[in-house]
């Protein structure tokens, strides 16, 4: 035989598994395939009578499309749905969408223009349900295109009726509970979109604003005068504040009585401020100072309950006493508008100051405010006119413009304001729902990554009661009448569950369609005059956070019938003060428990750099670009390799990243299936009792595999995963056992055991990593499954499979491996270098002698003949250094002589061999070739 004739006779690899995966032309038809099988059904069926782990999804936003938050949130779940059902449970996703709210109206109204002062309230509802609805079909396929399995034809949508009629009775709830009111209150009000917004809907960002110091003439200052010895100087309260317009709403200012105050004589003026911040107020004013300018020092409490007078207007501004003033800033003497922030309203609430916040909706003064220059004006524009009027009086020391960080508007990115009006609102008082929610919180949850439990916690411990009113129309309406003769507000359970009837056909559109008397009770009356005839419906909507918080009524409770609390959610870390806080307060206030168990949080993506993504800074990447491009894998491999505890980052550097261990992934699995084409797992598998040292070691690097995975899923940590199955096909497979075994795998006879028993190991390595993979790689592994060899009864879709149980490990054997592979290592980087000055081409030309100490020599030859294979050279021996190439390694004392290999090259296998040439039928191979072919 001639050499190529020779060739023939290997096992060499084949398998139509191909090495390029062309993901962005194949994931789509594996889709339709999952599709037209039903997969996400039968994977539910398959699991019926198992223990349920109850997931549920948190909607996202019906509008716009997805970006990469929402694609690293959705494969998440995913990934937790398919390990689950694989895992010994049965796990829906039922997918949801928050459809009600402000954007998709704004978007709306964006389109219709002035048309939309035509249009009565269900008209342009009817639009704002068309709008999300066309983004929810946009979305679902955006999330199917994933491969994400889901109940993607029943989601739950906020806007259905039942989902609408579950929001009502949620709210009829706490009227029930006797927790909701309305009220005058502080909150945050968007003068852009006109309505009250919530603490979710607010961000912070830097802006710019005017930093004054204000003088406030002391009334009843005959006994200060006195005590400091002044003859004809005023004294003056100095305040500070960063929003000159709210000045017209002072009622007062406040002093803390734990601080000492001092008079600070600046010309003909002394002015009081607290001694501490002294130095930093004449800083800011540019003004002189010497310690022998304090004329005195006075106590806080000598000064509760006297009056300055206002600078502008013709009141007095009570002084009081209380705890939020700090010395963090300013002057220790606090301006107090109760109209405009919630320290203020409490303080001024305490001393029975009057409420006033003269603006209306749009932000612009009203008459209420006594400076009828000031009347329409916006109040950002007031600013420049109000300093102005300051140094009139000559109650301006001194003016500057600071940037700081202040609250904006989630949706237009204004500035916002602190304002005071009649709101409805869910008590933090009543029914002692924020000491029950910090219960459940610290006893009933258990917070992924654990900080989650102390973020959450300072929010429900710090918030006011919960505005749940808006002033707009898209959502679902706050079920109330208002009493025409007293203007009163007024709602009862009856009136909500009337309500809820008739939501229940109709949806909430009915709040608009019907006649009051399909909702009002007989005996309905206003509690404040007793009117029983005169009413008009409420025209606020409810927060849509209180729709999505309702959530756990609605669909696990309602539409799933699944018992609270749902064993995990999981979004992203705003969600502390969104969805996770809405859900604990409505589940709380209404049932005394959380709705869930265990609340996962992920980070924000970011770019490269640690930057948030946005078109404006150039750094936005096209998911759908990535995905037609590289395929979804590999955000899927993106999404899994990183720690989302943190932010995650997302570069083209690190996209590349991904793409090279995907590669070394497929490679790993098409060089298994190259090799076992020819391998029937039913009957040819080896007993571990029958296998070689080294493929019962692979088994056991493979149990440690498993069991370390499998670990990482149950505690949520998918990067442990990526990186260890990375390291698996990289280091334990590619680089040692698979590099080791090829020699065996071609050149031994096709059914000998040898080359069973490699064969065995292989599939059972491809069979349990494809099903650890399965969840995250879930196109690769569905991919991979389809082209292996499988036991009889297998199903032959991979997620209808369950996950492989810890195969055999031995500790022992993995310690002396892992010795030898150290040492192996060293004779590597040896004939790297006889390589390198080409001394040798291929390994198998060389011998290698070995000089080390008696313990390893010992060890190392404990593998007898196998020694030269698991080097991958024609022999080895045991000496003193010698010969042109040595290399010694410093760490394990050892020294690798490398010399050519003794005896001729076989022409077969291409070891060398003294034997070659022994067998006059076949001359130019070894022994062990001529065993292999005449066999």
């Amino acid at each position: 035989m001639d050499q190529k004739t020779y060739k023939d006779t290997l096992n060499l690899p084949k398998t139509n598994f191909p090495m390029k995966a062309n993901l962005a032309n194949r994931e789509p038809k594996q889709l339709e395939s999952w599709l037209e099988n039903n997969v996400y059904e039968r994977m539910l069926e398959k699991r019926a009578g198992k223990p349920q782990y109850i997931f549920h999804d948190g909607p996202p936003y019906a509008n716009g499309h997805l970006h990469l938050g929402t694609i690293l949130n959705k494969v998440l779940k995913d990934i937790v749905i398919k390990y689950k059902n694989m895992s010994g449970y049965q796990c829906e996703m039922v997918p949801g969408w928050d459809c009600h709210g402000l954007p998709i109206e704004l978007d709306v109204e964006k389109k219709l223009g002035k048309a939309k002062h035509e249009m009565d309230p269900v008209a342009i509802r009817s639009k704002c349900r068309d709008h999300a609805k066309r983004f929810v079909g946009i979305q679902r396929e955006e999330f199917k295109r994933l491969g994400c399995l889901a109940r993607w034809d029943d989601p739950y949508l906020t806007l259905s009726n039942q989902y609408e009629a579950s929001i009502a009775r949620e709210f009829g709830k706490f009227v029930e509970n006797g927790a909701l009111f309305k009220g005058k209150r502080p909150i945050y009000w968007c003068c852009s979109c006109h309505t009250a917004l919530a603490e979710a809907e607010v961000e912070y960002a830097d802006h710019k604003s005017s930093s004054i110091y204000v003088k406030f003439k002391l009334n009843n200052d005959a006994e200060l005068r006195k005590l400091w010895k002044l003859t004809d100087e005023s004294i003056y309260v100095l305040i500070w504040t960063t929003t000159p317009w709210t000045i017209p709403s002072n009622l007062g200012i406040s002093l803390n009585e734990k601080y000492e105050y001092v008079g600070v004589k600046v010309g003909s003026d002394v002015l009081i401020m607290a001694k501490e911040l002294v130095p930093s107020v004449m800083d800011a004013a540019d003004i002189p100072y010497h310690e022998n300018d304090i004329v005195g020092s006075v106590r806080a409490a000598s000064l509760e309950n006297n009056t300055c007078q206002h600078p502008l207007i013709d009141r007095t501004s009570l002084l009081m006493l209380g705890d939020h003033v700090t010395l963090d800033a300013g002057t220790g003497a606090v301006h107090t508008a109760p109209g405009h922030g919630q320290d203020d309203f409490v303080i001024g609430k305490k001393y029975g100051l009057d409420i006033l916040a003269p603006i209306d909706d749009r932000g612009c003064f009203t008459t209420e405010s006594q400076l009828d220059w000031l009347t329409n004006v916006y109040v950002e524009k007031a600013n420049p006119l109000i300093i102005d009027a300051l140094k009139s009086e000559n109650a301006l020391l001194a003016a500057s413009v600071i940037s700081h960080s202040y609250p904006h508007c989630w949706r237009c990115k204004r500035p916002i304001v602190f304002r005071t009006t009649d709101q409805w609102f869910i008590s933090m008082a009543q029914n002692d729902l924020r000491q029950k929610a910090l219960s459940a919180i610290a006893n009933d949850v258990e917070w992924i990554p654990a900080w989650g439990k102390n973020r959450i916690s300072s929010m429900i411990e710090n918030r006011p009661d919960w505005c749940i009113s808006r002033q707009r129309l898209w959502g679902v309406p706050i079920i109330a009448l208002i009493c025409q003769s007293c203007g009163q507000s007024h709602t009862t359970s009856e009136l909500v569950a009337n309500a809820v009837k008739l939501f229940e056909k109709e949806g909430a559109d009915a709040w608009y369609t019907h006649d009051i008397c399909d909702f009002k009770p007989t005996d309905f009356a206003c509690p404040n005059c007793s009117e029983t005839e005169k009413f008009t419906k409420e025209s606020d909507i409810l927060d849509v956070w209180f729709d999505s918080g309702v959530s756990h009524a609605a669909v696990l409770e309602n539409a799933e019938k699944k018992p609270l609390p749902a064993d995990l959610y999981m979004e992203g870390s705003d969600q502390h003060r969104g969805w996770f806080h809405t859900s604990l307060l409505t589940s709380v206030g209404t049932r005394g428990k959380a709705p869930y168990k265990r609340v996962l949080t992920h980070g924000f993506v970011v770019d490269g750099h640690g930057k948030k993504y946005s078109k404006s800074a150039k750094n936005y990447v096209s998911p759908e670009k990535l995905i037609n491009q590289h395929g979804a894998e590999i955000l899927r491999l993106w999404v899994s390799s990183e720690d989302y505890r943190d932010d995650i980052r997302f570069s083209n550097e690190i996209l590349m990243r991904c793409i090279e261990s995907y590669r070394k992934i497929r490679n790993t699995a098409r060089f298994i299936l190259g090799n076992i084409n020819d391998f029937d797992p039913n009957s040819d598998q080896v007993t571990i009792a029958d296998m070689p040292e080294i493929d019962r070691f692979a088994l056991s690097c493979l149990g440690e595999l498993t069991k370390k995975v499998t670990t990482a899923y149950e505690t949520i940590e998918f990067h442990a995963i990526y990186h260890a199955i990375n390291r698996f096909c990289t280091v334990d497979m590619s680089s040692f056992y698979m590099d080791i075994l090829k020699d065996r795998l071609y050149a031994e006879k096709a059914d000998s055991l040898l080359r069973r028993s490699a064969q065995t190991v292989l599939w059972q390595i491809i069979h349990t990593m494809t099903l650890l993979m399965a969840p995250i790689l879930s196109f690769t592994s569905d991919e991979l499954w389809q082209a292996m060899p499988h036991i009889m009864d297998t199903d032959l879709c991979v997620f209808l499979n369950d996950m492989p149980d810890v195969c055999h490990i031995d500790q022992d054997l993995n310690s002396r491996w892992q010795r030898l592979a150290k040492l192996r290592q060293v004779v590597m980087k040896a004939l790297e270098e006889a390589r390198a000055n080409k001394f040798i081409g291929n390994s198998l030309a060389a011998k290698i002698v070995l000089s080390t100490s008696d313990d390893d020599r010992q060890f190392l030859e404990s593998f007898g003949t196998h020694l030269a294979d698991l080097f991958i050279v024609s022999q080895v021996d045991f000496g003193d250094k010698s010969g042109e190439y040595v290399h010694h390694d410093e760490m394990t004392g050892l020294s690798v002589s490398v010399h050519h290999a003794d005896g001729e090259k076989c022409a077969r296998c291409w070891k060398y061999a003294m034997n070659v040439g022994k067998n006059s039928d076949h001359p130019t191979i070894c022994n062990r070739c001529v065993t292999a072919i005449d066999a």
